[in-house]
Order: C-alpha cells, then structure tokens, then sequence
C-alpha cells in the first residue's frame, strides 16, 4: 500500500475565480503537483500564490511516469493531480495513476470542482435524470459516423465534448445519424467572456454554427436529448390502431377516455388523434 495520499483536484475550466479554497490549500499543502501542462497551469498556481514542485504528466509520458510517481507515493510523500481545466480523467489525463494506486490499495482523495460537463448540463434545459458522457467524437469522419449511429438509439441525454475545428462536421453528422429534429444544445466557452447557449433542433444548430464564424471559436459542450424510447414508440402505433378499432364502435369522447385509460397516455393527444382519425 502507497504511504502517500493522491489527490485528484479539479481546476477552473475558464474563469480562476471558480478555484476552491479546498483545492488552493490543497495544491498549497501537498508535495508534487501532477500537472497535464506545467505552462498552462503556472498562471492559476501564480495567481493563488502556490509554489510547489510541478511535473508533467500527460497523455504522451503517463506510461513513463507511472512508475516514478508510485515509488514518491511510495515515500510517504503526496502528490495532486491536476488538468488544463476542469476535473481530471474526464476527457483528460491521470486515469493510469488513479488506477494503479487504487489497486495497491492506496489513499485517493478527489477534491471537486469545475467540470464542463456538469457546467452545461444544469444549464442546457435537457433531462438530468439520465445522461451519457461520451467524450470527444473520433477525428475521422467514417469512424466518427460509425460511432455516432451505434448511440443513435441511446434513450440517455447525451453529452460530447467538442473543438472548434470539428463542430460543424460533428453537428452536421449528429443531424443526419440522429435526426435533425431531435432538440440540442451547444454550449461554448463555459464560464469564459463569451459564454454562449445555443438551443434547438440539431438542423437549426447545425444552421446557426455554420453561419456564423463566432459560434466555431473556442471549446463545446455538445447535448442531445436522448431518443424516443422503443416502448414509446410501440405505444404510438398501437394507440393509432387501438383508437380505430375504439372509433368503429364507440363515441368520440367514450372511445378516447377508454385509450387513455388502456395505453396510459394523454386524454389531449389521444382526443387530437381520434379527431385525425375521424376527419381522414
């Protein structure tokens, strides 16, 4: 078991003023920080005055540096993983580390904070009740359409995350694989200046990104409303024919109270249907 304690603390995704006391007394207290760029953490860390030893840890050296870092925690001694912004492993760095410690037994102790991905979901407007993070989509555009069509049917609200070079082609591939009415949102440059919410039809959003050269710059946060639940759409159909067979045989009224009644659904809905029925 490793003698020192990790901890994974998250970092402002934009705006410093969201850094945590917790986590600046943290980053303050420990013995190494495990930074994913030691340039662009430098000027949170100056800003909060924190002056300890940095080393980097990124995706290109998390193999090489596993071991090093062990043997420190080995030591006694503490260290804090950090990333450009937001929660570390989310999308980013650290996950080798934070796994290999917790197989030995040792003491991981997260320190929360920002994440763009929580950021755009308490405030897109979409079901939080289920949701799927699913990270960046593949820079290819065949294995990006591939991937994108296996989570087609996905009922969850679905979360990406984005760059600016790639929205446009992502957006115009989510319309198509998804439906171009199916209701999304894109977030961008989270908790910075131009912090936007653009919400609407995944055609509409695809529309409003590609004319204008505004809403292409800085980092995304992409949300879709999940898909319509097979069984909703087998009560549709069935409701349709059920409503028909109701009509031949009973008033309007008497024969939409008694669909409601077998299908669950709504007397509004099922009463604009019956009337589609009668008048086609």
């Amino acid at each position: 078991m490793s003698k020192g304690v990790l901890y994974v603390v998250a970092t402002p995704i934009g705006n410093l003023d969201d850094f945590s006391a917790r986590a600046v007394e943290t980053l303050k207290r420990v013995d190494l920080i495990a930074a994913e760029d030691t340039r662009h953490s430098c000027p949170l860390l100056r800003r909060y005055g924190i002056d300890t030893p940095m080393r980097a840890l990124h995706q290109h050296n998390e193999q090489a540096q596993l071991a090093p870092l062990l043997a420190f925690l080995d030591g006694g001694r503490s260290i804090a993983l950090i990333s450009d912004a937001g929660t570390p492993l989310i999308s980013d760095p650290g996950f080798p580390l934070v796994r290999a410690v917790a197989e030995r037994g040792g003491r991981i102790v997260p320190v929360p904070g920002a994440s763009a991905m929580a950021c755009a979901l308490s405030a897109a407007g979409l079901p939080t009740d289920r949701f799927l993070f699913v990270g960046f989509p593949p820079r290819s555009a065949s294995q990006r359409r591939a991937w994108l069509q296996a989570l087609a049917s996905e009922e969850s609200t679905l979360i990406f995350y984005e760059s600016g070079h790639r929205v446009v082609d992502s957006l115009a591939d989510m319309a198509q694989l998804f439906g171009a009415s199916r209701e999304g949102v894109v977030a961008r440059e989270l908790t910075k200046l131009h912090e936007t919410f653009l919400r609407g039809s995944l055609g509409s959003l695809f529309d409003r990104v590609q004319e204008d050269t505004n809403q292409r710059k800085g980092e995304f946060v992409i949300l879709i409303a999940g898909a319509e639940s097979v069984a909703d759409r087998r009560i549709e159909v069935d409701v349709e024919r059920l409503l028909a067979m109701l009509l031949a045989e009973l008033p309007l009224k008497q024969a939409v109270a008694l669909a409601a009644r077998i299908s669950g659904g709504k007397k509004n809905k099922l009463y604009k249907q019956a009337l589609e029925i009668v008048g086609g």
